[in-house]
């Protein structure tokens, strides 16, 4: 009787309710793989195609971020298709992208894709904190219709994510400029070192700073509901 009933009591995974979540995490990330493959690759791609060398200078992350940009295109009209939505940060994000990415392709300098985290991540961290100053926790309005919160949960999730973006725009300055300044002659190994923590540094520490925030959901959460999985925003 009672294994019967611990097996009543154990929560079931609602698939339904984690499909959508599932979606827009592989939207989120699949830009950036993109990115990632498309300049590892992109001096042999330049290399077949001389009028696309021609087009990107020669240069693989001016390539990339072309690729970059139609990939968060397609990741957007997907979302928008699909989830009948296209969430805030995404949609910043995508707008930022094509800016800074314009600009990187206009004049053919990466320094513009190179910065766009760090606007992007300063906007969000802008938002976020300067909310706080006038008591309004922000996070609410983006995930409120997925994670239900006590006001102390969502006071606390908005504040460490507000310094958690502040946290990686210091960290993309420190990387690309020092990328820049350990290889003062070689543009090919800084971009990369940059490309390699965008994708392989940033998005596990954002996964893994999303898990540590599990204890606040299950401290906050109403007591009658059950703490569903911590809320995972990815910069692309």
């Amino acid at each position: 009787m009672s294994d019967n009933k611990a097996e009543a009591a154990e929560p079931q995974l609602n698939w339904d309710e984690m499909r959508p979540q599932i979606i827009k995490l592989v939207l989120e990330l699949g830009p950036l793989v993109v990115f990632f493959l498309a300049n590892a690759k992109g001096e042999d791609i330049l290399a077949a195609n001389p009028m696309l060398s021609g087009w990107f200078g020669g240069h693989a992350i001016i390539f990339a971020t072309a690729v970059f940009m139609a990939a968060m295109a397609i990741s957007l009209l997907v979302a928008w298709l699909v989830l009948k939505k296209v969430a805030v940060m995404p949609l910043v994000t995508g707008i930022v992208v094509m800016v800074f990415g314009g600009l990187t392709l206009w004049l053919q300098d990466d320094t513009f894709i190179k910065i766009k985290p760090t606007i992007t991540n300063l906007l969000f961290s802008g938002t976020l904190l300067g909310g706080l100053l006038f008591k309004q926790s922000l996070l609410k309005y983006v995930f409120g219709d997925v994670y239900k919160l006590l006001p102390r949960g969502w006071y606390l999730l908005t504040l460490r994510w507000g310094l958690f973006f502040l946290a990686l725009a210091i960290a993309n300055e420190v990387v690309w400029r020092g990328a820049n300044a350990y290889f003062p002659n070689d543009a090919k190994a800084a971009g990369d070192v940059w490309v390699s923590f965008k994708v392989w540094g940033v998005m596990p520490l954002t996964v893994l700073f999303s898990v540590l925030q599990l204890p606040t959901l299950t401290k906050y959460a109403p007591p009658a509901e059950p703490p569903h999985a911590p809320p995972i925003v990815i910069e692309s």
